[in-house]
């Protein structure tokens, strides 16, 4: 990617697959401070999570009330991957659901379906304003304090919700919340890319995508275990409850530091010099470092680092864009796009349906299965996350991505001979129980953490912010949709 003839192109555009520089693979390693930054700026993405884990209760509910309601009207059995059932469509609502915010909010504010609507599309929305806004804040206002920005965000939204006395303050408070999302998207990577030493920036800049899997465990947990409270409390805790790691990652930024990278980009040579000090494992990586930044920024003149804001990225980008600056944005899109179009949200959404097919009846076991399918998930992340830098970012989006559309063929043949079964033979239930946990752990392991970390390295320094906002914009987006 450095080497794209284009010269705005060879504005340290970092690259994907290539090797490091080999007096860097020498000399970088796994920094204790930069480690500890990185997971202080990823903890960002367990807002989406457990937000996301919030909003899939709501339409959950929303769906199966539907289901319900065409099901009294019209028929007593539904069919779902091949699974027959004859109980009500409502009892689908139970898998996880009981526990979680929605049946509470519309029972102790005795609001309507169309409002429960609203505020839950409200948060996906919003995320895209956030995240299409965060690119041109984190060049104006730094990377450090768009980390400040998202969490307080965040923070007032979660206050907002717990404490709403009534559904405009709730709905005002997940709008705000949706924002504080869409910024923490964008910059938990961008930070943690610009921080990291080229050795380990897989490793660090896949971290979000754990944090957003655990921050949807964590909801699910936590809808279960208040859910026995009074209706007027439970709810409040669960949404409420979200301030906490805002809370944590705005005291956390206090140690953090500013990116070197952005500092460059301002004319702050100096203070660069001493965050790469700190970031660093020797003197020797830390003067390396600086001296690939410095060049990668030397395009832009001393006059414009000073008074540098990341103006005019927008019109490089998608007015006038250079070749090498539309294969770069192409990339960064499709694999946005792809990632939320790969249809794993809906496999995770339909499979405790798959685990009741198999026997699992009892709603304590299903949701054990979800806690079961979740720890796996976060796992095959982790597992992703430790081997990126010795693979590369291709070789692992490859095998994850063959490995998806291979579970995926498997469920569809298992689903479709269920459904034309007059029984249920144990084969075809044990192939989609295999398929539905396959394509969750090859998800994990290519298109869910590469995502964030191919986004956030393979556009050039200068406008490396506003390029990845527009990437993940597009990854709300489709997910919106």
């Amino acid at each position: 990617m450095a080497a794209l003839g284009s010269p705005t192109s060879q504005m340290d555009a970092i690259p994907v697959d290539g090797p490091p520089d080999p007096r860097a693979s020498k000399e970088a390693g796994m920094n204790k401070y930069t480690l500890l930054c990185a997971l202080l700026a990823s903890t960002n993405s367990i807002l989406l999570g457990y937000g996301e884990s919030f909003s899939s209760v709501f339409y959950r509910c929303l769906l199966f009330q539907m289901f319900d309601l065409f099901l009294h009207n019209h028929i007593h059995q539904v069919s779902f991957l091949g699974f027959h059932t004859n109980w009500p469509i409502n009892m689908f609502a139970d898998i996880g659901v009981m526990s979680g915010a929605v049946l509470y909010i519309k029972e102790n504010m005795k609001i309507s379906s169309t409002q429960v609507e609203i505020l839950v599309g409200s948060l996906n929305v919003m995320s895209l304003i956030g995240s299409l806004a965060s690119g041109k804040t984190s060049d104006y206002i730094g990377r450090r304090y768009t980390i400040v920005l998202a969490a307080s965000t965040f923070l007032i939204g979660a206050l907002l919700m717990g404490l709403a006395p009534s559904y405009p303050f709730l709905l005002t408070g997940r709008i705000i919340a949706g924002i504080g999302v869409g910024y923490a998207l964008m910059i938990a990577p961008l930070y943690s890319a610009e921080l990291s030493p080229a050795m380990k920036r897989g490793l660090l800049t896949s971290l979000p995508e754990f944090f957003i899997t655990f921050g949807i465990l964590l909801g699910y947990i936590f809808n279960y275990a208040l859910s026995g409270l009074p209706p007027n409390i439970n709810w409040r805790l669960m949404v409420g409850l979200a301030a906490l790691p805002a809370i944590g990652i705005g005291l956390g930024v206090v140690v953090m530091p500013e990116s070197p990278r952005w500092l460059v980009m301002n004319g702050k040579l100096n203070e660069a010099k001493r965050v790469l000090r700190k970031i660093s494992s020797t003197e020797a990586e830390a003067e390396l470092r600086y001296e690939e930044i410095n060049k990668a920024a030397d395009l832009v003149t001393n006059a414009e680092k000073s008074d540098w804001h990341g103006q005019g990225v927008w019109k490089e980008l998608l007015i006038r864009p250079a070749r090498p600056i539309r294969r770069m944005l192409l990339a960064a899109v499709g694999i946005n796009f792809f990632m939320q179009a790969s249809g794993n949200d809906a496999v995770i959404y339909y499979c405790p349906e798959v685990f009741r097919a198999a026997g699992i009846h009892n709603k304590k076991e299903l949701f054990g299965v979800n806690v079961i399918m979740g720890l796996a998930k976060t796992s095959f992340v982790l597992l992703s996350a430790c081997y990126l830098d010795r693979f590369g970012r291709r070789p692992l989006l490859l095998l994850g991505s063959v490995g998806m559309v291979v579970a995926l063929g498997c469920l569809g043949l298992g689903s479709t001979f269920l459904e034309h079964s007059s029984s249920k033979p144990t084969w075809a239930i044990v192939l989609c129980i295999v398929a539905v946990c396959a394509d969750v752990s090859f998800f994990s392991i290519g298109l869910g953490p590469i995502t964030w970390v191919y986004s956030s390295e393979v556009f050039p320094m200068r406008m490396r912010a506003q390029g990845t906002a527009l990437a993940i914009s597009v990854n709300r987006l489709r997910q919106k949709a």
